[in-house]
């Protein structure tokens, strides 16, 4: 049975419901009572999704005490880090207008309501919406409508879940790690999201994403909250090699390219072939695109020998790597070896450069040609000395 749309009020000092579907937070200038009532008039017309929509007001109800400065300012932080959608509502110039929303409209999950006027700090406020690519409104209804617009049919959560926005909600990489932690039997409590990173058009996209998680860790009966858990798309990979007689003479091909956080000599690090996909599909056809557009050689995805899934840095990040193996011919080798031309993805600045290497200078820790700790596990695991 499909529960019927409600759309249920939260005030200053109020928690709002366990369970919801979307939440809509209103910052900026300081509602009057009437404008309160117009926000939840436009959001109860306007809310025809299956479920509660919650309206955080951070303002007292009627006439009741306001809670005290640190008590509405810690709710106000909770709640707003927690809202689906921000709407910024500026009804005309003034201080607060001046000083505000700034930064805070670069989270992903805003609306600047600024009616259209000429006053200067009307200009600067709809300047810097266009430069972070926020939508903008002329009314309340319509900022609420393009909140609601980009909330579309929400998703149900519950208790913890309650913390995490639906713009890191919806991503695949974030609902397969949270996956993880309840079939293990550990709960979310709750947590806040510290950044994400957003590409694509209108910068939509989350990409890369941080949260500060506290946990209840059913193994041990405690809680933990001192870590932050990084998330972006699985990766895929392929380990293509030449075998030898003599195992530290298998050549391995790499991928040279600049990467800013490479603290090697030259400042560019080495792995093997690889990367994600925005769209899920096959793994196997994801790594043979991304191993041809990386080095130039087709590849067809039947080739390619699963050599495992893993996480890649498991104290860090929660995205996993799965590793595919080929065989090359000494002809595609060749190929390889003689390519001195830049490949990779130009709209994403990638530039990758082709290395055909041989195993023991892979393997050399002060060499030329070392790659990471991970790159170095999968190669060794995809190419294992004859037993």
């Amino acid at each position: 049975m499909t529960a019927p749309s409600h759309v249920r009020p939260v005030y200053a000092g109020e928690e709002p419901p366990e369970i919801y579907t979307a939440s809509l937070y209103l910052a900026g200038a300081p509602l009057d009572p009437e404008s309160s009532r117009e926000v939840l008039r436009e959001a109860t017309l306007q809310w025809r999704q299956p479920g509660t929509l919650v309206v955080l007001l951070p303002q007292p109800c009627g006439n009741t005490e306001s809670p005290d400065g640190a008590s509405r300012l810690a709710w106000e932080r909770v709640q707003r880090a927690r809202a689906d959608e921000v709407i910024h509502w500026y009804p005309q110039p003034g201080p607060a207008a001046e000083t505000g929303p700034g930064d805070d409209l670069d989270d992903g999950r805003s609306v600047l309501g600024c009616p259209d006027g000429t006053a200067g700090v009307d200009r600067r406020l709809r300047l810097l919406a266009e430069d972070l690519q926020v939508p903008v409104a002329e009314t309340l209804p319509q900022a609420i409508a393009l909140a609601l617009d980009r909330i579309g049919p929400g998703a149900l959560r519950a208790a913890g879940q309650r913390d995490v926005p639906l713009l890191l909600w919806r991503t695949p990489s974030f609902r397969a790690w949270l996956a993880a932690q309840e079939d293990a039997g550990n709960t979310l409590l709750g947590g806040r999201t510290s950044w994400t990173f957003r590409v694509g058009p209108h910068r939509s996209h989350v990409l890369l994403w941080a949260y500060a998680a506290r946990i209840h860790l059913a193994a041990e009966g405690r809680v933990k909250d001192n870590e932050v858990v990084l998330g972006r798309p699985d990766l895929t990979s392929v380990v293509a090699y030449r075998p030898a007689p003599r195992w530290g003479d298998t050549e391995i091909v790499l991928v040279r390219e600049f990467r800013s956080p490479a603290r090697t000599p030259d400042a560019y690090i080495r792995e093997v072939p690889g990367g994600s996909s925005a769209k899920p599909g096959d793994p196997r056809v994801t790594a043979a695109t991304e191993f041809t557009e990386e080095t130039g050689l087709p590849l067809s995805p039947a080739r390619l020998h699963l050599v495992g899934t893993r996480q890649a840095v498991g104290t860090l990040s929660a995205h996993t790597q799965t590793a595919y193996a080929v065989e090359l011919s000494a002809h595609e080798l060749q190929q390889l070896r003689a390519d001195t031309t830049s490949h990779g993805n130009a709209e994403e600045t990638e530039h990758t450069h082709v290395e055909v290497v041989s195993l023991a200078d892979i393997l050399r820790p002060d060499g030329p040609h070392a790659v990471d700790w991970t790159t170095l596990a999968v190669i060794l695991q995809a190419v294992q000395p004859m037993r």
